[in-house]
């Protein structure tokens, strides 16, 4: 139940440990470099390869680290329409709407939000009629979707990882 709470981030969810600058560091690598391996790590932060490996498996067991991926260019994969999906919801049905979205082929970040609408989707389709059909036939056909809007991406950028650590040892 504790590890439940933990992935859905309830009110029983156990306090964080504190990153320290060698932490900050090695998620700062792997970040840039998902395949780094365990000695290029150790040598770049200082610290020993049996260290480096233990506070990457503390980051992992710890939910620091939820895995490894290829940042892809979607385009070339295949997927040459994105977009930003808006969803609003029925009240109290988060729960059940993320995990129909989930399961879409080509979702890739679901957020509940604040503000005008309660949902923010971002999907990566071949094309727009592969688009048009995954709106209009999937995501309004799930019942506790009330409205969506959708905001076709024209170009993406990838940042940094290191443009999102706000501080940097």
């Amino acid at each position: 139940m504790a590890d439940e709470q933990m992935a859905e981030g309830g009110e029983h969810a156990l306090a964080p440990r504190p990153l320290d600058a060698i932490d900050k560091a090695i998620l700062r690598i792997l970040q840039t470099d998902g395949r780094a391996s365990i000695r290029s790590v150790a040598e770049r932060v200082h610290v020993s390869r049996a260290n480096a490996y233990a506070r990457i498996n503390r980051l992992i067991d710890d939910g620091v680290i939820r895995g490894f991926s290829a940042r892809l260019n979607h385009e070339r994969a295949g997927h040459g329409a994105s977009a930003y999906i808006t969803l609003k919801i029925v009240q109290n049905s988060w729960r059940t709407v993320r995990e129909q979205l989930q399961a879409l082929p080509g979702a890739a970040h679901i957020a509940l939000v604040s503000g005008d609408f309660d949902v923010l989707l971002l999907v990566h389709t071949p094309d727009n009629r592969t688009l048009r059909e995954l709106v209009l036939t999937k995501i309004q056909s799930i019942p506790e979707v009330l409205s969506t809007r959708t905001l076709l991406v024209f170009e993406e950028t990838d940042l940094d990882p290191d443009r999102a650590a706000p501080d940097r040892p």
